[in-house]
């Protein structure tokens, strides 16, 4: 089964009261980039996404009424987050919009898909960068509305906790002098890794 197909399963699920399909399809993209790096990136489902065994069993019990079959063994251990990553899940909860158990689920989940090397959009395998705005601008509105030139959301990140331990991210007096301009700043374009995946899959066939 590929990333895309597992997405596709869990998005079959009828959808429970009370939960918003655009947050449903969030979660659905991240557990499916987790779930296509079992076995090679990363030792276990939870490992991937960065959640504990309870936390993910729970989501996906909530969310996912009868997908428990589709995460059979890909639970593991995990594994305790680096200090950054550890930080920015801290910042992400203070700037949560309602610090609800999602919101902290979330939280943990983007602060593990943002030590991947790609847009943070693509790491958590969304369509585009739009998605991540709107995500960020829902459930982190307090933080998100600090991000007020549109910065690139990883380069923003870390510019925040650097910020808060009171280190200089960068040397240019201001960004509108900085040679380095579009590296926070420029385009995030690309394509979605949940379909490079699909396409991947067919080339190997």
């Amino acid at each position: 089964m590929t990333a895309e197909e597992f997405y596709g399963r869990l998005t079959e699920i009828h959808l429970p009261e009370g939960v918003e399909e655009f947050d449903r399809h969030v979660v659905a993209s991240i557990l499916a980039m987790g779930f296509g790096e079992v076995g090679k990136t990363a030792s276990s489902l939870n490992a991937a996404v960065g959640l504990d065994e309870a936390d993910l069993s729970g989501l996906i019990a909530d969310w996912f009424a009868g997908a428990a079959g589709l995460i059979s063994g890909l639970m593991g251990v995990a594994a305790s987050g680096e200090s950054d990553e550890v930080c920015l899940i801290e910042l992400l909860v203070r700037g949560g919009t309602e610090g609800s158990r999602f919101e902290a689920r979330l939280a943990r989940m983007i602060a593990r898909r943002a030590q991947r090397a790609d847009h943070l959009w693509q790491d958590l395998g969304l369509r585009n960068r739009d998605e991540l705005s709107r995500l960020m601008l829902t459930h982190f509105a307090p933080l998100a509305r600090l991000n007020r030139n549109d910065m690139k959301w990883k380069k923003f990140f870390y510019r925040m906790l650097c910020r808060d331990e009171g280190f200089g991210l960068c040397t240019a007096p201001s960004c509108g002098e900085c040679i380095d301009f579009a590296g926070c700043f420029g385009e995030e374009a690309g394509a979605s890794l949940l379909i490079q995946t699909r396409l991947e899959h067919k080339r190997s066939e």
